[in-house]
């Protein structure tokens, strides 16, 4: 079975030009959604992670999944005034717009080996927000796994450049 196979694109969402690549479809099959979850987790398995920390909100289908085969806690990014505790967060870039991402203060420690985990990779603004987050409480990023890479759009490339290791299951071309 392939990853890629199971993912729609959608053309012109939410603005023209865009390839949205939905991942609805992936997860209404259960042996995709198991292969998705174990493929991204195998490439990690001989790492030490002692969370994963995924962003809100497709992240999180994965990245719960994904601590578990690993054998990790796990760490939300979420939006804005959703976490109930203290907080620090991030302002980032999108594709079409910017946003912002918060993380509890004590959800990491400091020397901690940190995965970040999302469901895609465009332009790498929200990963990069959840890294400079994630390392602004002292913890340290081991590397970053995606189901999907947009790689045309530069992501990929400005983590390697920064010297993260990254993983991803399948590519698209394009927007």
């Amino acid at each position: 079975m392939s990853i890629k196979s199971l993912i729609r694109t959608i053309p012109d969402h939410p603005k023209p030009g865009i390839q949205y690549r939905d991942i609805t479809t992936l997860l209404l099959d259960p042996a995709g959604l198991r292969e998705a979850v174990a493929g991204v987790a195998a490439a990690w398995r001989d790492e030490e992670v002692a969370k994963v920390a995924a962003v809100e909100a497709r992240g999180f289908i994965f990245g719960g999944a994904i601590a578990q085969e690993l054998g990790a806690g796990f760490v939300p990014l979420r939006k804005p005034g959703k976490l109930p505790a203290e907080t620090v967060g991030r302002d980032y870039e999108l594709e079409y717009g910017s946003d912002r991402i918060e993380i509890h203060r004590d959800a990491v420690v400091a020397g901690e080996p940190i995965l970040i985990v999302d469901d895609l990779i465009a332009t790498g603004g929200t990963v990069l927000a959840a890294v400079e987050l994630v390392e602004s409480l002292g913890a340290q990023v081991i590397g970053c796994a995606f189901v999907v890479d947009l790689p045309d759009l530069g992501g990929t490339q400005r983590l390697r450049e920064r010297g993260f290791r990254v993983s991803s299951l399948c590519e698209f071309e394009g927007a």
